[in-house]
């Protein structure tokens, strides 16, 4: 009995091939990435059992960050992130275009920090407020 590891594989499942590449804690939650659109294999949605090759480019939203990578090595086993991060190749223009939107978040003032319950103050304001409309 052989055991499957990443040398003899021809072609994975792309929902265990994320889970491996450590892109979804789950295979559960890399399925629904892939059934939910955040998945797309070759530029278009595909299904969870659909089988990738090496050279296979996948783009995937986590978040607010979006990555295309291209599929290097296959592996159905889930390994340690050192080991993980060689699965794959993240695109020149993905890491461009991710830092860029980084740094565009950093750079907006947050709007909405609520430090708990308004103040004598801040209620004051907020029935000035409301009287006004």
């Amino acid at each position: 009995m052989s055991k499957s590891g990443s040398n003899d594989l021809s072609r994975v499942r792309i929902d265990k091939w994320l889970w491996a590449a450590r892109f979804y804690k789950t295979r559960a939650i890399a399925k629904q990435a892939i059934e939910g659109g955040k998945v797309q294999l070759e530029g278009s949605r595909s299904k969870p059992s659909k089988e990738i090759e090496v050279g296979a480019e996948i783009r995937l939203r986590q978040g607010t960050d979006e990555k295309t990578v291209i599929v290097k090595v296959l592996s159905d086993q889930r390994r340690g992130a050192p080991e993980a991060s060689l699965l794959y190749e993240e695109t020149k223009e993905s890491i461009d275009h991710r830092e860029k939107l980084a740094i565009q978040r950093k750079s907006q003032p947050s709007h909405w920090q609520v430090s708990g319950k308004p103040n004598k103050k801040d209620r004051r304001l907020i029935h000035r407020f409301k009287q006004g409309q």
